[in-house]
């Protein structure tokens, strides 16, 4: 079998979000591929729903149901369990895909030898195929056989995991899968993955469509999530431990892509959440970047990527989390009142 399509699912029946994505990868322009549906103990009826489809078109689906949630980690691992084919593809239960995207593909890898290929994708906010807001994932400049150059490139940008077709074999080293049971799963693995691809293509088109809804997990900001994250990064950061030869290799890199979704991502929005902040979990954020990083703030690209006026919260937060929060809601009150 050629490609396996991997779908976690967790209550997505609402507004017709799980059969849009289900029609986009029934009526994918090829032959040779199975979906896995992995339903993550859904509480509204979206196992019904997929077995529905697997009736409705047999031999396509492989329908995996979960007695206890997992989270999207849990259902990946999951389908990748279970998948024959030989490449692996995932698709986020609320967006749907081009009917070209796996197919074109399969073609350039096949075309070019790659173990990894991937596109664009395109932020939209209805179930339509009409263009949206295009949204380039990655740059040619780091595709072709990888070389240093290029994964210092893709441990920096690595661009989404959900958009791209992998070798399975890539996958199969039992250390490399996703965390369970908690969000932002791909940000943990992504690094790791990275430098175990020896070719990378890419295809310059929107072919994957972003879905945008409020309970997307990009658009929900608490602390648990904000504490996934941080998790997330951890995970990431102990498996490139098992490997010092690269963590020391790419270590600027591992470093800068810590910085930015361990610390700076997860500040700047939890102080810009509506449920409460906490200074205790202010301190800890802080503390737990100093402990891993101690000279973050010499790293080089953090001072050549991160704007100035962020690095100076940040330091000021390394501080005291007290006066960073007082100094951060003092500017944004000056600027409202200014406009």
């Amino acid at each position: 079998m050629k490609l396996s399509i991997i779908v976690p699912v967790y209550n997505m029946v609402a507004d017709g979000k799980l059969a849009f994505c289900l029609d986009s990868l029934v009526n994918q322009h090829l032959e040779d591929y199975e979906i896995i549906a992995v339903d993550d103990a859904s509480t509204d009826n979206s196992l019904e729903v997929l077995q529905e489809y697997a009736v409705k078109y047999p031999g396509r689906f492989v329908i995996v149901p979960l007695s206890e949630n997992h989270r999207q980690g849990g259902a990946k691992n999951a389908g990748l369990d279970v998948a024959k084919g030989e490449f692996i593809g995932f698709v986020d239960s609320d967006d749907f895909i081009d009917p070209d995207m796996y197919a074109r593909m399969l073609a350039k890898a096949e075309e070019t030898g790659a173990d990894m290929v991937g596109c664009d994708y395109c932020i939209t906010y209805e179930h339509s195929f009409a263009p949206g807001k295009n949204c380039p994932n990655n740059k040619p400049s780091q595709t072709g056989i990888l070389d240093e150059e290029k994964y210092k490139s893709l441990i920096l940008d690595p661009g989404s995991l959900v958009i791209k077709i992998y070798k399975r074999e890539l996958f199969e080293n039992p250390e490399l899968r996703f965390p369970e049971h908690m969000f932002y799963e791909d940000n943990a693995v992504s690094v790791p993955l990275m430098l175990r691809v020896k070719h990378f293509e890419y295809i310059p088109e929107s072919l994957y469509y972003y879905y945008q809804h409020s309970a997307s997990t990009v658009h929900v900001v608490t602390e648990q999530r904000c504490r996934n994250r941080m998790d997330a990064m951890e995970y990431m950061f102990k498996e490139m431990q098992k490997t010092p030869e690269l963590l020391e290799k790419y270590r600027f890199e591992v470093e800068f892509r810590f910085i930015n979704l361990f610390y700076q991502n997860t500040l700047f929005s939890y102080v810009q959440q509506k449920q409460g902040i906490r200074i205790g979990f202010l301190k800890e954020l802080a503390k737990g970047m100093k402990n891993t990083f101690p000279d973050f703030q010499q790293n080089p690209y953090y001072l050549e990527r991160v704007n100035p006026e962020e690095r100076k919260f940040m330091a000021i937060q390394q501080k005291s989390s007290l006066l960073f929060l007082l100094y951060y809601k003092l500017v944004w009150w000056v600027r409202r009142m200014r406009n």
